[in-house]
């Protein structure tokens, strides 16, 4: 048994670099006694709206209030449909179940993970144009930390008079033709869920966007759908991101791009790892399509045998993760859309056959050589 340990993530690593900074920020927080919105809340939102290359930024509570609030603002509820991918995490869907619409899911590509446009036209074009007024927007997911064909899908939506919304809670920083992750659509949705390149101490969440009206629905609808105090033109929710994370977010946000390229350099030397293994014609690695790659997840696509290969890391103290075992349209509690095995192949393919490796920045090369050198010894001992 190897004493060499890799685990999927490692947080204390990184604290240990911005302990003083993160410190001082959250004292100056406690002292000051205000906790909710404020000028840290400011800040940072100026900081992610120049980040993203966009006109605003709202801070909200989570990446998944990020997504509610948004459907909440642009009017999309009850008998709705909001068109998505199956393959991603479940606040995708659920945020558009909880809005009172319905999600409908097309096909993802397996390079990317991300929405495919040939299935997203074909589907729109199977509609009546009582069903088309039915279809509010498209909700595409930058899996993993790369942007779905973002020209090509907002061509298609706009055809169509449909809303983009881009979920990018694992691709802050990615881009797509140049553009960030986003910045793209109508609204961009971001997560900084403690596990994302940029996470908080807690949940936390953004919406960006560039529209003035819009930007104004946001705030109003962050805060119970008020403006000004105690005069609600609207019934929102409390969707408001805590001073706290706020203050720790601004301080993590300027070493991001510090941290996405040191993912990337592990990414690389993966790619080089595994082509002197011998193991490239075997395994599908994760590549660049179109975009800039920042590496929320480092996940490759595996012939077979997915679940006994992690045994058999976990024993040599290697850990990994599937994301994500059961697809979306085959969840129980999306039963009612009355979808089977078979409807979306490629996204239950990806269930299967991906694996999820560590991949954070501050790996030693010698922890890269091991996960590499574990998956050589299983398929080929």
């Amino acid at each position: 048994m190897s004493k060499i340990h890799v685990p999927l993530l490692d947080l204390t690593k990184q604290y240990e670099t911005i302990k003083d900074e993160v410190l001082a920020v959250t004292q100056e927080i406690y002292k000051s006694q205000r906790f909710i919105l404020g000028s840290h809340v400011e800040k940072f939102e100026e900081s992610m709206a120049q980040f993203c290359g966009t006109r605003y930024a709202v801070g909200v509570s989570s990446g998944t209030d990020a997504l509610i609030l948004s459907f909440m603002a642009l009017g999309i509820g009850e008998g709705d449909w909001v068109i998505t991918t199956p393959y991603t995490f479940f606040a995708t869907a659920g945020a558009i179940a909880r809005v009172g619409a319905n999600p409908l899911f097309v096909d993802v590509e397996k390079e990317t993970y991300a929405m495919c446009p040939s299935a997203l036209k074909k589907t729109l074009g199977l509609f009546s144009k009582t069903e088309l007024s039915r279809v509010k927007a498209v909700v595409p997911v930058h899996l993993y930390g790369q942007c779905a064909d973002m020209t090509k899908i907002i061509e298609i939506s706009k055809a169509y008079g449909l809303i983009v919304i881009e979920d990018a809670a694992q691709a802050i920083g990615s881009k797509h033709e140049g553009r960030m992750a986003g910045s793209m659509g109508d609204i961009g949705c971001f997560s900084f869920f403690p596990s994302k390149n940029l996470g908080a101490y807690g949940d936390a969440g953004m919406i960006v966007c560039h529209d003035d009206e819009i930007h104004e629905k946001l705030k109003m609808f962050r805060v119970h759908g008020m403006h000004p105090k105690y005069y609600h033109r609207y019934v929102g929710g409390n969707f408001r991101l805590d001073a706290l994370q706020a203050g720790i977010l601004q301080v993590k946000i300027k070493h991001l791009n510090a941290w996405t390229e040191k993912r990337r350099k592990n990414a690389k030397t993966y790619t080089q790892l595994f082509e002197t293994a011998g193991l490239t014609k075997l395994i599908q690695l994760p590549r660049e399509v179109r975009c800039f790659h920042i590496y929320n997840q480092y996940v490759v696509w595996l012939p077979e045998r997915r679940d006994e290969l992690r045994s058999f890391m976990s024993d040599r103290n290697i850990q990994t993760e599937v994301y994500y075992p059961i697809p979306l349209h085959l969840q129980d509690c999306f039963a009612y859309l009355g979808h089977q095995i078979g409807d979306f192949p490629q996204s239950e393919l990806a269930a299967k056959y991906t694996l999820a490796l560590p991949i954070y920045p501050e790996l030693r090369l010698e922890q890269l050589e091991w996960v590499v050198t574990a998956i050589r010894d299983f398929y080929m001992p």
